[in-house]
């Protein structure tokens, strides 16, 4: 059974900061991509950000490109998500995810595979 779960969500200001982790348990997170995807109220889910199972190949969508960075611990099964200059249009319950892959952009558009409950982001003044 892969679990995932998020957390680092919160409230923040915009043009401020949080960084999103993601931790494995019962399986090794360094065998997969993975990613992050997100999904506010009455919006499809966007994926943002995937990561190579080697750490070497990262991707991001248009509306996250520059402000937000994916980084992975395999020592730590941890994947974690830099997010800088927030904006109230980033508001959205975020997601890590394992992926088939992550070999293009285009690997965020696709299915994840498992995913955790998620980690509330709210970014208002």
């Amino acid at each position: 059974q892969v679990e995932l779960e998020e957390s680092g969500g919160g409230l923040v200001q915009p043009g401020g900061s949080l960084r999103l982790s993601c931790a494995a348990s019962r399986f090794a997170l360094d065998y997969y991509a993975i990613g992050w995807f997100r999904q506010a109220p009455g919006k499809e889910r966007e994926g943002i950000s995937c990561i190579g199972s080697s750490a070497g190949i990262t991707y991001y969508s248009d509306s996250v490109q520059g402000r937000f960075t994916i980084s992975r611990n395999n020592r730590k099964n941890t994947v974690y998500l830099q997010m800088n200059s927030l904006k109230p249009e980033d508001t959205a319950v975020y997601y890590c995810a394992t992926y088939v892959g992550c070999s293009s952009r285009a690997a965020l558009t696709t299915t994840p595979g498992y995913w955790g409950q998620g980690t509330q982001v709210t970014v208002s003044s």
